[in-house]
């Protein structure tokens, strides 16, 4: 991974380089796996439905309308997600938490994963109907190309899933380095600022001693002797 720092990319907040990030191997994955899907639904909604004699169409793949449907469903959502995945990969520097980026990390795991193993299945499926498909379903060959063009990146398409997924794996080893992130990238929590100190001040405790600790002077007069001196002058 050319990445350092958290789950392969970089510091938080740093700029975004076009250019580096075109010539990475996870966006040249995303761009193909963008294009095969494109190639399969649209293959398949242009020229994959054919009638024969009536004005009912039906799946190029042996009249099989759930493979048509399959191919068109997956690859539809996988245009779509490759959209999303792209743009969120030109976001995922500026995420400052790490929690957030450990989640998006675990979606796209999670999302390559399983669409590696539904193109896988819609391979096969597709490949099994169209074995099962004899020519005079398909009269002057009506069809053929935009079959074996949604089987062919369909075969494409498992390969740029399953090497999307391996990427995204290898994000999620990496980790994080902590020393790129403070506390507030972390948890996601502002960070509370301390009240500011006066260099040479110390915290002191001012009741420690009791006030008014000064002993009486013993030969200062006392009240009693004060009275009776007024009294022997009136």
């Amino acid at each position: 991974m050319d990445g350092v720092g958290s789950f392969g990319a970089g510091r938080a907040g740093a700029e975004f380089d076009p250019f580096s990030f075109i010539q990475q191997p996870q966006t040249i994955l995303r761009i193909l796996a963008w294009i095969f899907s494109m190639v399969v639904f649209g293959s398949i909604i242009n020229e994959g439905y054919i009638n024969i004699g009536s004005e009912t169409l039906h799946c190029v793949f042996n009249k099989n309308n759930d493979a048509c449907n399959y191919a068109i469903t997956v690859g539809l959502i996988a245009f779509l997600a490759c959209i999303f995945f792209f743009v969120l990969d030109m976001k995922f520097q500026q995420i400052s938490s790490v929690k957030d980026r450990k989640k998006a990390v675990l979606l796209e795991i999670g999302f390559s994963g399983l669409w590696a193993f539904l193109w896988f299945v819609g391979f096969c499926f597709l490949v099994n109907q169209w074995q099962r498909t004899t020519p005079d379903e398909l009269p002057l060959n009506q069809g053929a190309d935009a079959a074996r063009a949604a089987i062919a990146f369909s075969f494409f398409s498992i390969f740029a899933w399953a090497g999307l997924a391996v990427r995204a794996v290898q994000k999620y080893l990496l980790g994080t380095d902590m020393s790129l992130f403070t506390t507030e990238h972390l948890d996601g929590n502002q960070p509370i600022q301390p009240f500011p100190t006066v260099p040479g001040t110390e915290t002191t405790d001012a009741y420690q001693s009791p006030p008014f600790t000064e002993k009486p002077d013993s030969n200062a007069p006392t009240y009693q002797c004060i009275l009776r001196t007024r009294r022997k002058g009136l």
